[in-house]
């Protein structure tokens, strides 16, 4: 341990004294680009020229592979498998259509009756512009009630930014069953608590 320590020891002097910031501009220097520099020792004179915004070096770059598909996209079988994909990401992306309506359209019409803004457009006023909000178990409570349909489980949560903090924001939807708590809602509240409380989000 003691032999390794002073290795390393020595590499991270040598590091500190090749670091740009330690670098000695010479006359020989002048006819150089700017991202070329001189570091100078009491016995050699070595020349250092660094690439700009450079985050990998060398060495790293050149130890990433290439992942080659074997994929053969022409065959019948992916074209079966994209054609069922497809499909289901169509039924997914209505299904959530729906869901993000909120309550049935004579709810809907009764809140903004109200000059109430419905639950996602406050959302949307709220987190900054151009920031996106992170939306969690969006499906809750789909198909779990045979006596009554509760749309995203009655609730939106999810993480959003609001002047600049990223945060836990939960809305009840006042437009499914008027805003009763079912189950579901309940279960998806504690959850959206524990998901702020594990990553300390306000």
């Amino acid at each position: 341990m003691l032999v390794l320590s002073r290795q390393l020891s020595r590499q991270c002097s040598r590091a500190r004294s090749l670091h740009p910031r330690n670098f000695i501009p010479s006359s020989s220097t002048s006819s150089l680009p700017a991202a070329t520099a001189t570091a100078t020792s009491s016995t050699t004179t070595t020349t250092f020229r660094r690439s700009l915004a450079t985050f990998t070096a060398p060495h790293q770059a050149g130890a990433i592979s290439v992942i080659k598909s074997e994929v053969d996209t022409s065959s019948d079988e992916f074209k079966e498998n994209k054609r069922l994909m497809d499909e289901a990401m169509a039924r997914l992306e209505d299904l959530t259509r729906r869901v993000q309506q909120g309550g049935p359209p004579k709810a809907r019409e009764k809140h903004l009756a109200r000059k109430k803004m419905l639950p996602r457009d406050r959302i949307t006023a709220m987190i900054d512009p151009g920031t996106t909000f992170m939306e969690l178990a969006p499906l809750a409570g789909h198909e779990l009630y045979p006596e009554a349909d509760v749309p995203a489980g009655g609730i939106i949560a999810g993480v959003g930014v609001v002047e600049g903090v990223t945060c836990m924001i939960v809305a009840n939807d006042s437009t499914v069953k008027g805003g009763t708590y079912y189950p579901i809602t309940v279960k998806k509240h504690l959850r959206a608590q524990q998901v702020a409380q594990e990553n300390n989000l306000p």
